[in-house]
């Protein structure tokens, strides 16, 4: 048996790739991660010992949309030091003119988490 030491990386393939590049270039950073590559279609950004890429969809999936309970990404939960945090991220989404399907709200799976 081994430990694993976190997760390095996900991937995002997207299929609104200039909306979704730009949405992800302004959030990365105030969430305190780095850009560290940005071109041919990909973007990823590291920090808090992971790392998050974006990738334009094939030309084949280009009108498909995200659907939460298919086969595939459920969702993406990154951990943050306080409820203060979490609560300025849902401010900065807000700001940006995204969509959030709930929350920030204390969830009942674990002790200071919140959603």
């Amino acid at each position: 048996m081994i430990e694993v030491n976190g997760m390095a990386h996900v991937i995002l393939t997207v299929s609104d790739w200039e909306k979704s590049r730009k949405f992800y270039a302004e959030l990365m950073p105030f969430l305190g991660m780095k850009k560290v590559y940005d071109g041919n279609n990909f973007l990823y950004h590291v920090g808090g010992r992971t790392a998050i890429g974006i990738q334009r969809c094939s030309e084949p999936y280009a009108n498909e949309r995200f659907v939460q309970n298919r086969i595939g990404l459920h969702h993406l939960c990154l951990r943050a030091r306080s409820r203060e945090d979490v609560d300025k991220v849902a401010e900065k989404l807000e700001a940006m003119g995204a969509f959030i399907d709930r929350g920030p709200v204390e969830g009942g799976w674990a002790p200071g988490y919140y959603y």
